[in-house]
């Protein structure tokens, strides 16, 4: 089985490669060129390459406070523990003071994300070693229970900007597949659709950014509210904020496109199969508000990743002068096909122009 829910596991790594640019690096050739039976096998290949190359440079170090009993001072002194040191006949100082350490938040979580991977039996025999070899330099390193990790705790500046793909992986593998059973032991499960649909449109979005340099806009920005006459600030707050996935403009034509990852693409309502109402009617919101004067230039598409379905929707309709449509991008193909999906997605509105 070299799928994940419908998807070729090697097309997730092509995604994983355009939302993290370091994938395209020479040293992860290898995992490139290999064939992956299971989600988690090829995260941990990536691990095994990242964290090699971590420690050749060194493993990340921060100031970490400590808290020990010495006999000369160091840093401030704890003067409660010192007085019941005192109190006990103990001629020692309770001291606190902060300390380079390799035990920190970023090399806890890669070294916990290796222990349960190592663990798993989807994992194959050659990275289970790979992996093993690695947590050898963790031994200083604690280990954390998956489900307390602070995640919004992690911040990257340029000393650390290098864990950031490596964590990311880690993320998908503690928190969109690792889960608790009845007995409170851990397992690996298929990677979740909330994980996936956010790797999808980061996707399409880096896609659009890197082979199709010729857009003057190619980003997830907001539309604003087409208001007309004055209005208190303190109202529009109120007014939910329209986020688009991924908004491509050129020169005065835009497009905007919302990435839908689902199990299933279709609803179904008295035996019939339509387009999901609240996706077809968030689409020509953002359309209609963004094309305040109502040129026609901006288009909408609902882009969903193909389900086991067999019905999938590829329409178009001309919807009080702009296009908003939806369109079915299959992962279950060869990437080329789905990268000629997506060139065809943006010829059909802005043209035949020349892509990298």
């Amino acid at each position: 089985m070299t799928n994940d829910k419908g998807i070729f596991i090697k097309n997730i790594y092509y995604m994983l490669s355009y939302v993290f640019q370091l994938l395209k690096q020479s040293n992860y050739e290898s995992v490139a060129a290999e064939e992956f039976d299971k989600v988690q096998d090829l995260f941990a290949a990536i691990l095994a390459k990242g964290v090699a190359k971590q420690l050749k440079q060194g493993l990340y170090r921060e100031y970490v406070t400590q808290h020990e009993t010495l006999s000369v001072m160091r840093g401030k002194l704890d003067m409660t523990e010192t007085i019941k040191n005192r109190i006990q006949r103990k001629q020692k100082l309770a001291c606190e003071f902060d300390e380079l350490s390799e035990n920190n938040l970023f090399n806890q979580i890669l070294k916990t994300t290796m222990h349960y991977l190592v663990r798993d039996k989807g994992v194959t025999n050659e990275h289970k070693a790979a992996l093993n070899k690695m947590l050898i330099f963790f031994d200083g390193v604690d280990l954390l229970e998956p489900s307390s990790i602070a995640w919004r705790r992690i911040h990257y500046q340029r000393n650390n900007k290098n864990y950031e793909m490596l964590l990311n992986i880690c993320y998908f593998v503690l928190d969109g597949m690792l889960q608790t059973t009845e007995k409170g032991d851990y397992k690996m499960a298929t990677f979740s659709d909330e994980h996936m649909a956010r790797l999808y449109e980061k996707f399409i979005l880096e896609y659009y950014r890197q082979h199709h340099t010729y857009l003057s806009e190619a980003r997830a920005a907001q539309v604003k509210w087409d208001l007309q006459g004055e209005n208190d600030e303190s109202m529009i707050r109120f007014l939910p904020v329209m986020q688009t996935d991924i908004f491509l403009r050129l020169k005065e034509k835009v497009l905007i496109l919302d990435a839908k990852y689902y199990g299933r693409t279709l609803q179904k309502q008295f035996d019939k199969y339509t387009l999901h109402s609240g996706n077809v009617y968030q689409i020509f919101t953002y359309v209609k508000n963004q094309d305040k004067a109502n040129t026609g230039n901006v288009a909408g598409m609902l882009l969903y990743a193909k389900t086991e379905e067999d019905s999938t929707p590829d329409c178009v309709f001309n919807m009080g002068g702009n296009q908003i449509g939806a369109k079915t991008l299959d992962l279950n193909k060869d990437f080329k096909l789905i990268a000629a999906q997506l060139d065809t997605i943006a010829e059909q509105f802005f043209g035949k122009v020349e892509v990298n």
